[in-house]
């Protein structure tokens, strides 16, 4: 420790001792920064501080000095836990950062582009529990003859969820041009899933598609949610369900295709777990009350749906959303201006 530092500091402190003035004061806060530029520790300059009163103060009892020894010993651990703490804050505000490039990075991975038909009517919502999602919607259009779509849910949060997804957009793009059917769409996506994931994150994900010709919908499912086809005729829902284990987890997946045709007035509900797993305070919701929500807007444009099963749900958790929120619809119909 420099001696000139130790020996200024004292003056300094003699002379606030003596006239209590305030410039005295302010010297000894400016002082401050030379024990900074020095590298002089908190501990040190207690020791330092004791050292100048006990110059002035020798008849001090000895238990009066032992405070001082005390505290140094607690500036000590003082200053590690200091340390360690600004650290985690400086990795925290590291971490931050990240984050708000990966959601910048996924807000561009979730964007896509609805397809327009005269009469199919197409409404979606995706809503984040937390800052980054780890559900993933994708639509795929001729914009004449087709209109697909993508309802993926990586079990898993935060970046690599979001590294999951380029994946999946990855797989989606490449199919882009090729008019598949969800069966192929579904092997494709999992081999590049299968070949370019940690064996620790698995996704599971519902393909449909939309024919314009003979309104059918086909359909293929690797380990995703159940989907619920309303029928306008008989004012009831079917569960749309194919065999298909998840992505990711086996190279060779034979997934099951089905198909349905849609009349006028029917629609089809797509949904991820934070939709038909929503949560109360009194447990899980009974798959009943989506379906009696869903009946109550059936009628209405395929967006108005989407938006109202969102709403009611949500009011139900007090919008406090448990996972990844998210629905497609597809109504069949004239499409509302």
């Amino acid at each position: 420790m420099p001696k000139e530092v130790e020996k200024q500091y004292k003056a300094i402190v003699n002379r606030y001792i003596n006239t209590k003035s305030e410039n005295d004061l302010y010297a000894g806060q400016k002082f401050s920064r030379r024990f900074i530029e020095k590298e002089i520790s908190p501990e040190e300059v207690i020791g330092i501080h004791k050292s100048a009163l006990m110059e002035l103060f020798k008849d001090a009892p000895e238990d009066f000095w032992h405070s001082f020894d005390f505290l140094i010993e607690m500036m000590i651990h003082y200053g590690l836990a200091l340390q360690e703490h600004q650290s985690l804050i400086r990795k925290q505000e590291e971490l931050d950062l990240e984050m708000k490039i990966a959601e910048k990075v996924q807000n561009t991975l979730l964007k896509t582009r609805v397809p327009e038909f005269s009469d199919l009517d197409i409404g979606f919502l995706t809503v984040p529990a937390k800052q980054m999602s780890g559900d993933y919607i994708y639509f795929l259009s001729d914009d004449s003859n087709y209109a697909s779509v993508a309802v993926a849910d990586v079990i898993g949060k935060g970046i690599p969820a979001a590294l999951c997804m380029s994946m999946i957009k990855f797989g989606m793009d490449n199919m882009q041009q090729q008019n598949s059917s969800p069966h192929v769409v579904l092997d494709v996506v999992n081999r590049i899933v299968e070949e370019s994931v940690d064996d620790s994150m698995f996704i599971s994900m519902f393909y449909g598609k939309y024919e314009v010709k003979g309104s059918l919908f086909s359909y293929a499912s690797a380990g995703h949610e159940p989907v619920l086809l309303y029928k306008a005729a008989t004012d009831s829902f079917i569960e749309l369900d194919a065999k298909g284990l998840l992505l990711g987890v086996q190279p060779n997946v034979n997934y099951e295709e089905r198909s349905v045709v849609l009349d006028e007035g029917d629609f089809i509900a797509m949904m991820t777990d934070g939709v038909t797993e929503t949560r109360t305070e009194d447990g899980f919701i009974d798959e009943e009350i989506i379906k009696e929500i869903l009946k109550t807007v059936k009628d209405e444009p395929a967006q108005q749906i989407a938006d109202t099963v969102y709403q009611q749900l949500g009011e139900m958790q007090n919008f406090h959303l448990h996972d990844d929120f998210s629905i497609v619809i597809f109504k069949k119909g004239n499409k509302p201006v």
